[in-house]
């Protein structure tokens, strides 16, 4: 016998419902599966009104379609992920039913979204295990070499993905599918570098929610997030070059206040250090530490990469540019999002989809990365263990507050000398993040 396990839980979203005379049309249907979960999207014609639920023995999910009709065409997806087979059919007169069988038990979350972009009104389906295995980083004889120091983890994060595909170019280009490519590539270069791993937050065609790929990286104590994206400029705006964003201070604050808030949960900080058994300033003090030393470190990363990308092209900016990107709200991990281009340039559109130019956009990332942990090794890795000690033979970390004499006073170099190694002008300055060559003495 069959047991009815849950009932319609969601029938009507915060859209309007269906009126009873207009029919909805259901127009595609696709499905995305990653690691962690399973997605449905249906397109349709407008609002609608729906009921599912799940069945027991064996297991499946059907989802009812009040007043509704299939388009021309559409036809039930291959299984993929958490998803079995589906099946289309009629439910009485008008509506139209989706039954969805399943490898095993699932935890469903459905929800209706507006038009939005290139999109129309959407039906999305989530589908989660329901017993998520706890995943640890386990570390196998490559990430520790005894008397070498542990290898440093570089997360990378491919933007968008599935139902998301970022970007468009004019000639037809995803961003979803350029960030992959290059983050992929990325990931290859670092795990050849000795004393660094690669995580890909993003290793296919499907969608993460944004605050869940830095919690990735966070769980894989990542020492780095990097964000791959390709920039957009509506129009023939003309627009080019790369660009190196970090999380703007009003983006930090809102993420100390939600950290805070929660501690209670039992947040911990990367190093260990939980927020949960600390009274409110106390908290707050730890909090703010770890915040600073984290921006410090993604402004100081970020104005490498961009200054390693500028040798392979123009870059968009001569600067650093921030923003509140919630990829970027990590408090505990230096993090930095990379615009390789822009995607609606038609002459950068053709450079991202060239592997060749996709291998050279990678190994600037790549350099810049291995020369910010060169300079300022983390202790306890490999480039602790192989440092001389020294910050850089020939490089400066402008910090906050540092003048060019001062600089130059500290490294025994003139001013002149100094201006002229890094093309400032006579009524140049430097901000905080520069990265400065020292001409050598004398």
């Amino acid at each position: 016998m069959t047991l009815l396990r849950a009932a319609a839980v969601l029938a009507v979203s915060g859209l309007a419902a269906a009126s009873a005379g207009q029919a909805a049309e259901v127009k595609a249907l696709r499905v995305w599966a990653s690691p962690d979960s399973t997605r449905a999207v249906f397109d349709v014609s407008g609002p609608l009104e729906y009921k599912l639920f799940e069945l027991a023995n064996p297991d499946r999910i059907v989802l009812d379609i009040k007043n509704s009709t299939l388009a021309e065409g559409v036809s039930a997806p291959a299984a993929k992920g958490l998803l079995g087979t589906v099946r289309l059919g009629k439910q009485g007169k008008a509506d139209l039913r989706v039954v969805f069988d399943l490898p095993q038990g699932v935890r469903p979350k459905s929800f209706l979204l507006p038009p939005a972009d290139k999109f129309g009104h959407r039906l999305v389906i989530d589908l989660f295990p329901k017993t998520k295995a706890r995943r640890e980083v386990v570390k196998s004889v490559d990430d520790v070499v005894p008397g070498d120091g542990r290898k440093v983890v570089v997360a990378i994060d491919a933007g968008h993905g599935g139902d998301d595909p970022g970007a468009i170019g004019a000639s037809g280009t995803h961003e979803k599918s350029i960030t992959l490519n290059v983050a992929r590539e990325v990931a290859k270069l670092v795990d050849a570098q000795p004393g660094m791993k690669a995580h890909l937050v993003r290793d296919g065609d499907y969608f993460i929610p944004l605050k869940d790929r830095y919690k990735k990286a966070r769980e894989a104590k990542a020492d780095l997030f990097v964000s791959i994206h390709a920039d957009a400029c509506p129009g023939a705006c003309g627009a080019r070059g790369a660009s190196v964003w970090v999380l703007s201070p009003r983006g930090a604050t809102s993420e100390a206040a939600r950290w805070l808030a929660a501690k209670e949960n039992g947040a911990d900080l990367v190093g260990g250090v939980s927020l949960d058994d600390k009274d409110d300033t106390l908290a707050a003090v730890l909090l703010d530490l770890s915040q600073g030393a984290t921006m410090e470190a993604s402004a100081a990363i970020a104005q490498i990469v961009l200054k390693a990308l500028g040798r392979i092209g123009p870059t968009h900016r001569g600067y650093v540019e921030k923003a509140n990107f919630v990829v970027l709200r990590s408090p505990d991990v230096p993090s930095i999002l990379v615009e390789t281009a822009f995607i609606t340039n038609p002459a950068e559109e053709k450079r991202l989809t060239d592997p060749e130019h996709r291998g050279k956009l990678a190994a600037a990332v790549v350099e810049g990365i291995k020369t910010y942990f060169t300079q300022t090794p983390p202790p306890g890795t490999w480039f602790a263990a192989n440092s001389t000690g020294r910050r850089g033979p020939s490089e400066h970390v402008v910090a906050r507050g540092e003048t060019l004499s001062g600089i130059a006073a500290r490294h025994r170099v003139s001013i002149g000398a100094l201006r002229e190694a890094n093309r400032i002008a006579a009524d140049g300055s430097v901000r905080a993040g520069d990265v400065l060559d020292i001409p050598p003495q004398g």
